[in-house]
């Protein structure tokens, strides 16, 4: 095939150090994978084409995946991709099965990316076409059933729907830009506001708000010694990792894969919306539930991105 001659040693280290740097970034919150591509960008303008993406999508790739170290151990999405991690990694965490959550969470990743690759390696050209198809409405429609999905995850449907709308509240403060269509006015914000939040909440900072300051709080409620104590225990005890723990799992994989890759090649969605949605079929997906966290899908989307526990 032409597109092996392009493949070279180079190409493979590149991929890889770009992986391993993106961990780091996605691993500590805040420093996203969007932030790894843009300090390492300049690394690029003296590699060529093949050399570069392959950089530059191992960086990306990377970042995405290191979001569920935080999300595993902190209970703090690295990235939005990250947040339905928390809700099955963490309490794994505080049962003493941190190792085995993330182990889950890598090998689950590799089927996900692997199963993306070769869909859009086969059905790219078919799968663009579809796509551009789609229009503002059904990408209104899609996430507005990722809000739904949110409510019926909660355990008061009415204090789920009310939080999901909130959010909505919340993300529409800010200016709405000419050049997306809007009037370039301010948006449910006093005028005192308007030079700190012309732009808007962002997403990412919102979110290691909302998870780690409760987090911090109830680490803090429970007091550093018994905290180091219950730390020390977690650390030390827990079920092991074993490959058997997949058993019975290959439609979820597959099912969650297909989510994943479908929403994921849609402009403007995003992988938390996907991973949203491939957690609740997994927990409202009959027979299928499972004592292990349930694997969802954590941004499988533009190549080849992983997923979550």
């Amino acid at each position: 095939m032409e597109f092996l001659e392009l493949l070279s040693p180079a190409f493979f280290l590149l991929a890889a150090a770009g992986a391993i740097i993106g961990i780091v970034f996605g691993a500590i919150p805040g420093m996203t994978a969007t932030m790894a591509v843009a300090v390492c960008l300049p690394l690029t303008y003296t590699l060529g084409l093949q050399e570069g993406l392959a950089l530059l999508l191992g960086l990306y790739v990377g970042g995405i995946s290191g979001g569920l170290v935080p999300a595993i151990l902190l209970n703090i999405p690295g990235t939005p991709s990250s947040i339905t991690t928390t809700f099955d990694g963490y309490p794994m965490a505080q049962r003493g099965e941190a190792e085995r959550a993330l182990k889950i969470c890598i090998v689950a990743s590799l089927v996900g990316g692997v199963f993306s690759a070769l869909v859009l390696f086969f059905f790219a050209p078919v799968l663009a076409d579809f796509a551009i198809k789609f229009s503002y409405v059904e990408k209104f429609l899609m996430i507005f059933f990722a809000l739904t999905v949110i409510a019926s995850l909660s355990k008061n449907i009415v204090m789920g729907v009310f939080s999901g709308l909130l959010g909505v509240l919340l993300s529409l403060i800010g200016s709405y830009d000419v050049s997306d269509g809007g009037n370039g006015e301010y948006r449910l914000m006093l005028p005192f506001m308007e030079p700190y939040l012309a732009f808007g909440f962002s997403l990412l900072p919102v979110l290691i708000g909302l998870f780690g300051i409760s987090t911090i709080i109830e680490e803090a409620e429970k007091g550093a010694k018994e905290s180091s104590q219950e730390d020390k225990v977690n650390l030390t005890k827990g079920k092991p990792f074993r490959f058997s723990v997949f058993k019975g799992q290959v439609g979820n994989l597959l099912r969650s894969s297909s989510i994943g890759t479908f929403i994921g090649m849609l402009p403007g969605i995003g992988g938390s919306a996907a991973s949203i949605l491939a957690y609740t079929q997994q927990k409202t997906f009959p027979n299928s539930l499972t004592k292990w966290a349930p694997v969802s899908l954590k941004g499988w989307w533009r190549l080849s991105l992983p997923i979550t526990v």
